[in-house]
């Protein structure tokens, strides 16, 4: 299987990927590819929610952390522990795969961590994301107020 497999996957730098939910077999595609942690913001409500992920990560050799953020409800606290997260394994020169269900969690946070601490240019980083999705209202009101914090 390739990494292109993956349901919605898209790399945005040499040491982050992003994706929907991996299947099992697809975390060791994961690995084979270099990634040594894996950041999960899906919750355990969603559809392709895979119940036995942190082992099936770790039994790879892959750290695990799970950010659960609900779909209607981003909360500034679910962006701080990401970006927490993230800026350890850019210190630490990890390659990280971070994902949720579907990509779109994701893709906005990472949307959010591009232009707040990589200082990637608006456009760029919307780039990025709209090959995803366009945000709904819900998340466009979390880019928002989000662009106005410090983070």
């Amino acid at each position: 299987m390739a990494l292109t497999d993956i349901c919605n996957y898209l790399p945005l730098n040499s040491q982050v990927a992003t994706s929907g939910q991996p299947s099992a077999e697809q975390f060791a595609d994961i690995k084979a590819a270099g990634y040594e942690q894996v950041i999960n913001l899906a919750m355990p409500s969603s559809n392709s929610w895979l119940p036995a992920e942190p082992e099936i990560v770790r039994k790879q050799g892959m750290a695990y952390q799970h950010i659960p953020v609900v779909w209607e409800n981003p909360t500034a606290e679910n962006l701080a522990a990401l970006f927490a997260t993230l800026d350890e394994a850019r210190q630490r020169d990890l390659k990280v795969w971070v994902h949720c269900a579907m990509n779109m969690r994701v893709s906005t946070m990472m949307y959010l961590y591009s232009r707040l601490r990589l200082g990637r240019p608006d456009a760029e980083a919307r780039a990025l994301m709209a090959q995803i999705w366009t945000p709904n209202e819900v998340w466009e009101r979390f880019i928002e107020a989000s662009l106005s914090e410090r983070y």
